[in-house]
């Protein structure tokens, strides 16, 4: 008997459909009220990091989730910066799973605010406010993820926890190292959803759905060097700014070598799928690691984020040297803001730069350890990525590209120990951060519209991940 190909391919679309159909929905309408009255509520309390606390908006959770029943302990290294851990109960058939978001924002400038930042305005379809899309999207939807399972009484294989932790701008050894080290069991689970990732619009148009499944680490490495101090009317050539320029014009030159993962390998392979011929040519070549120098500096030039993606990055961000302009100074420093590949061997790449630097008078000093774990890709066979896959079919109708993050978030902890972690997010608009609406930005908002679409793709997979079968 001949079988169809194109069949086949729908099986695990077939299979999570009918899934799907045999978990009970919510009343999306009330649903979406509520939601905006929960997430406009933790807008406009000032949690920035720093010159805020977290205590106020896990108060807030704390009521609203004890009063349907749900179970929620709080725990705190300062009573200001508490974490809120909420958990609904399955039948133990399977891992809990962990929904995590922070509720701590970066500070702000309010005279770079149309709106005022804790006010959450909502305005032509927007919701303006500190927050809107970092992170309080994801504590807001994760909140309600929680209350609905609980209201619905979904019957599940696994205990689905929230995690509401504080300090991940900066400060996480309130939030995650805090719940790792001393409170490991409370959030232990076998699949983690985060920020991290999102669903990309251009034009009004869905280009596809980034799920982060690994990330860079950063790492902070100085660059030093020493001279002879004199009068400035006396130039010599042992100026230790002389040098330290050379030393960081060779480090910001040097390509340290290009290395794909699985995450990147999927991640340009299905790109190739989407993009114009030229695009795909370029993206083909990085794949087939042939010829690759035209499409590697097309990337640095434009596209400087997948680049990025490529190798373990260096950028030198701060400079330090010299007090008067007539003295020349003994010494002068160089930060570099490393962002390593999640395998990197630091003492080799290190050694390598040394090489690259090749200069006696320039010493490189390195941290004594990451500010956040490195640790393996989370795999793209898991039962978890292939409901996402299937959610963002049906959400968002596009394409899912797993992606490595450049930057940082609290999921290398997670995947540290042994947790698959997959960055999710809301869809956003390519246009609005040039305009200087985005995340960390001057200013931030998202689309109403995008608050629930999220949320209802959050429920597809949390609530098809966890929820009991029926036979």
């Amino acid at each position: 008997m001949k079988i169809d190909l194109r069949f086949l391919l729908l099986i695990p679309f077939l299979a999570f459909s009918a899934a799907s159909a045999q978990v009970k929905q919510p009343d999306w309408k009330a649903i979406e009220q509520e939601t905006m009255l929960h997430f406009q509520t933790l807008l406009r309390i000032n949690t920035s990091d720093p010159g805020g606390t977290e205590a106020p908006a896990v108060a807030y959770m704390k009521s609203v989730l004890e009063k349907e029943g749900i179970k929620v302990q709080t725990f705190a290294l300062d009573p200001n910066r508490p974490n809120l851990v909420a958990r609904i109960s399955g039948s133990g058939k399977k891992h809990p799973i962990l929904i995590m978001a922070h509720t701590d924002v970066v500070s702000i400038d309010s005279t770079k605010w149309t709106y005022p930042a804790f006010s959450a305005t909502r305005k032509d379809g927007y919701v303006y406010g500190r927050g809107a899309v970092d992170d309080k999207d994801n504590v807001a939807t994760g909140l309600m993820i929680m209350l609905t399972l609980k209201r619905l009484n979904i019957p599940l294989d696994r205990d689905v926890i929230f995690l509401a932790e504080s300090g991940e701008e900066g400060n996480v050894k309130f939030g995650i190292d805090y719940m790792v080290k001393e409170h490991w069991p409370e959030i232990e689970a076998e699949y983690c959803f985060a920020e991290g990732g999102g669903v990309t619009r251009t034009g009004g148009k869905i280009q596809y759905a980034a799920v982060a499944t690994t990330e860079k680490v950063p790492r902070g490495v100085k660059l030093v060097a020493k001279g002879i101090s004199g009068h400035g009317s006396v130039p010599l050539r042992s100026n230790a700014i002389v040098h330290l320029s050379q030393a960081v014009v060779n480090v910001a030159a040097w390509q340290t070598p290009m290395r794909l993962n699985e995450t990147t390998q999927a991640f340009f392979q299905r790109l190739a799928e989407i993009s114009t011929p030229e695009q795909a040519a370029r993206y083909q070549s990085i794949l087939s690691g042939k010829n690759t120098e035209a499409a590697q500096e097309y990337l640095a030039v434009n596209e400087p984020r997948y680049y990025s993606t490529l190798r373990t990055s260096i950028s030198p961000n701060i400079f330090k040297g010299g007090y008067r302009s007539n003295v020349i100074p003994s010494e002068a420093e160089a930060s570099l803001d490393i962002r390593a590949l999640p395998d990197e061997d630091m003492p080799k790449l290190l050694d390598a730069m040394r090489k690259i630097i090749n200069d006696p008078q320039v010493e490189i000093i390195s941290s004594s350890a990451a500010s956040r774990p490195g640790s393996k890709p989370s795999s793209l066979t898991t039962e978890a990525f292939k409901i996402i896959e299937a959610a963002v079919k049906t959400t968002y109708n596009t394409i899912t590209l797993p992606t490595m993050l450049t930057g940082a978030t609290d999921m290398s902890f997670l995947r540290a120990k042994g947790i698959a972690c997959y960055g999710i997010g809301p869809m956003m608009d390519s246009e609005d951060g040039p305009k200087g609406f985005g995340a960390h930005s001057d200013q931030e908002r998202i689309l109403e519209e995008s608050l629930h679409k999220f949320l209802r793709f959050q429920w597809e997979v949390v609530s098809n991940l966890a929820a009991t079968a029926k036979k």
